[in-house]
């Protein structure tokens, strides 16, 4: 349905002419909207009647000549009304005068305020925004008036339901053909209304299966009628994808089955049901909420029997969760087993009844002590103590971007920075000399380049000059200190997710916003680390563990630090170009994949990834072998955002941790460098007297090859046969092979160090 749209028009009530209404007068001419103005109520309240407004703006400054709220009362009290934006202009307050309280206006029925300002930019930029929020969210609901219209006579039955299958739509069809009325069946659940008995048994199952994957279901279905008869319909049902992309409602057309329906029969419910999703998506898309609330509808359908009604539905349920099904078939099958068998699977279901099922549980007895320490240290919160001890960090948040000397273009590159850089696509990139010749900012530099690249600043519409700022204020806040958490460890992240995003499987899984948001989430990854773990801090009581309440306190303090550097400062905000929509999801998506760098979910990603995507991926292409099928697939996956958001967190998790897939040199700095960050740790863990998570990291005892060996075989091998299996990585795996190699072979010489003694150092 293509939705065509008037000028904007504008009603300005003011008793008098002055700088404001004129304001408002030419704004509008700017804007193309036509403009009306009434002096008095009565000449106002008669020109909204005849001409339906969308936008009212009252003069709300002196009540001398009229009151305004009483006039918006009296235009509220229309019904064209309820599609009108309402605007209170009003007197501004001084400096040491408190700013008064909105609220008399929204319960007179004004929807905004304007401070007073004659500007007609000032006017102009509100009329618009009101415009692009309001004004056409509240015409696309006007247009939904005339589908629904057409739905009312349409000649086939038409069912809408909820994402949680609660009835909110039936047609008068619908209505003749089961013979219930519409008030009998808003608000109802699909499985609180009467059953056939004539379906196959397991049909209902794979119905849910093909609408809860977002697949469109047709085929014969037996219902009954509220008669208790007994019908065949021929049923079409369509999953609709609405807000966050998520499945919003589910559209039925039903027909009376028929062995001789011709294909113009077949057609016209094709066309249905396209119009149908079309409308519902449009409706999700441009209203914060659904048309119905559904918590309201449940309540409402208890009928005072809660606790029998609650009961019977949940014994009646054809739509359970995954883990449900697979425990109630283990009950099942203990039934008519041996004892031996039904005891073995009441210790599974023990198992499946936990809230960690992702993350392996170590054995007490032999266990390597770097693989657990690895896991104490990186996985968990830390043991808790209760003391005095405290650690908070100096968080230097530097806001300025005047002390770094950086390229006015990114053609004003240093000719030795260009000559390195020409190397950056390779997966062997040094990132350690682009360190040494840009005085430890290799990340301004490189994310020119990459940034450059990937269209960064076209997608967000800001100056090459913003995004050079932006990159300067992330790396200064990184702390150059840290042996490992900075900003060369954040270029190296942002140049492996660069490397992953030329893949063909991931290019084509990925829109632009995707990538766009995933070189932002590798840039601001650690921004402002301590040098210390998760567990450090909370042990420590610091005050960011506190603010946080010990979860992914560090992932959760970069990507709020990132956003509050950005968005306080103009000259560096890379987003204050994209319209709020776009910002939203872009902002989530970063979020999002930060946070997946939080280690104490590191298995629940990676096994889902797994399930949700290396094995039906493998099952498809058993079947298939050709390529036009896998791009088939890799296309497909747009169509599901799930499964990007597994993509994207799969891929920077990856990059955080690649460094044992880089050439060996690399491999080797990187293992020493971040050696150097826990031995500090466990030294200041030590010194202040707070619980050693890493007691292996013992400058005077550990082994580093040991360390690498371990956290190679608990947390790299399997990540990266599951990222190499989606993306092909055949380098990345060799180079993972061989420093596995040569990790082993230090450890087998019983050498502790990062080389050989007879070997220089890198």
């Amino acid at each position: 349905m293509r939705l065509m749209q008037d000028p904007v028009q504008v009603l300005l009530i003011f008793a008098k002419e002055d700088n404001q209404s004129d304001g408002f007068w030419w704004a509008c001419d700017r804007a193309g909207y036509r403009c009306n103005i009434a002096r008095t109520p009565e000449s106002a309240l008669e020109c909204f009647l005849d001409k339906h407004q969308e936008i009212i703006v009252i003069d709300h400054r002196n009540s001398r000549y009229f009151d305004a709220e009483d006039i918006c009362r009296s235009i509220r009290a229309t019904k064209p009304s309820e599609h009108a934006v309402i605007l209170a202009v009003v007197p501004r307050t001084s400096a040491d005068q408190e700013e008064t309280s909105i609220l008399p206006l929204l319960n007179a029925g004004f929807n905004r305020q304007f401070m007073e300002n004659s500007s007609i930019t000032a006017c102009y930029n509100e009329l618009v925004q009101i415009e692009h929020g309001e004004v056409r969210s509240q015409f696309k609901l006007r247009a939904c008036n005339a589908v629904f219209t057409a739905l009312d006579h349409c000649q086939e039955a038409i069912e809408i339901t909820s994402e949680d299958h609660v009835i909110q739509y039936v047609n008068p069809a619908f209505e003749q053909m089961m013979g219930y009325h519409k008030g009998e069946l808003i608000g109802r659940e699909l499985t609180e209304l009467p059953k056939s008995d004539k379906n196959c048994a397991d049909l209902l199952d794979t119905i849910n299966t093909f609408i809860k994957k977002g697949k469109e279901w047709q085929g014969v279905y037996y219902t009954r009628r509220k008669s208790g008869d007994s019908i065949q319909q021929q049923v079409k049902i369509t999953p609709v994808i609405g807000q966050g992309g998520k499945i919003r409602h589910f559209v039925s057309l039903k027909r009376l089955h028929c062995a001789n329906e011709n294909s113009n029969q077949k057609t016209s419910s094709r066309n249905w049901a396209q119009s149908l999703t079309d409308m519902m998506s449009c409706r999700c898309k441009n209203r914060r909420k659904d048309s119905i609330d559904i918590k309201l509808i449940t309540s409402q359908s208890s009928d005072g029997k809660k606790g029998d009604s609650s009961m019977a539905r949940i014994h009646s349920m054809t739509i359970e969760a995954p883990i449900t099904k697979v425990i109630n078939i283990i009950n099942a099958a203990q039934e008519n087993s041996p004892v031996t068998v039904a005891e073995a699977l009441d210790r599974v279901l023990e198992i499946l009844r936990t809230t960690e099922l992702y993350s392996p549980q170590l054995g007490t007895k032999d266990e390597d002590p770097h693989t657990s320490d690895l896991v104490g240290g990186l996985m968990t919160d830390g043991l808790r103590r209760l003391s005095g001890n405290e650690y908070v960090f100096s968080k230097n948040v530097n806001l300025s971007h005047s002390l770094l000397s950086v390229p006015n273009t990114t053609n004003d590159v240093p000719p030795c920075v260009v000559q390195l850089l020409e190397n950056e696509e390779s997966w062997d990139f040094n990132i350690f000399e682009l360190e040494a010749v840009t005085n430890k900012r290799p990340l301004v530099y490189l994310g020119l380049k990459v940034f450059a690249r990937f269209g960064v600043c076209e997608f967000l519409n800001c100056a090459e000059a913003t995004l050079r700022a932006w990159l300067q204020v992330i790396e200064a806040n990184y702390h150059s200190s840290n042996s490992y958490h900075n900003s060369t460890h954040a270029a190296d992240v942002l140049h492996a997710t660069a490397f992953f995003l030329r893949k063909e499987r991931v290019k084509g899984s990925l829109d632009h916003l995707d990538e766009v948001a995933a070189l932002i989430a590798a840039t601001i990854h650690d921004v402002d680390h301590p040098g210390r773990t998760n567990s450090f801090l909370c042990n420590a009581g610091s005050e960011l563990a506190v603010l946080y309440n010990d979860m992914a306190v560090l992932e959760s303090h970069h990507t709020a630090l990132a956003f509050q550097l950005t968005t306080t400062d103009s000259k560096c905000n890379i987003f204050k170009n994209i319209d709020r929509n776009h910002y939203r999801t872009l902002r989530q998506a970063i979020i999002d994949m930060v946070l997946a760098t939080e280690m104490t979910k590191h298995f629940e990603h990676v096994n889902r990834f797994v399930n949700s995507i290396n094995k039906p991926m493998a099952s498809e292409e058993t079947s298939s072998h050709n390529d036009s099928s896998d791009c088939e697939r890799i296309a497909n996956i747009k169509n599901f955002p799930d499964i990007q958001i597994l993509i994207k967190r799969m891929m920077i998790k990856c990059a955080d941790v690649a460094n044992p897939c880089r050439p060996l040199e690399l491999c080797i700095e990187w293992a020493g460098r971040i050696s150097e960050e826990y031995f500090a740790q466990t030294e200041e863990e030590k010194r202040k007297g707070l619980p050693v998570v890493m007691p292996v990291f013992d400058r005077n005892t550990c082994s580093i090859p040991k360390s690498q060996i371990s956290f190679i075989d608990y947390f790299i091998t399997d990540m990266f046969d599951a990222w190499d299996a989606f993306a092909h990585l055949p380098v990345l795996m060799q180079h993972l092979a061989n420093n596995y190699k040569y990790w082993k072979t230090l450890d087998e010489l019983k050498c502790k160090s990062l080389r050989l003694p007879s070997e220089n150092n890198y």
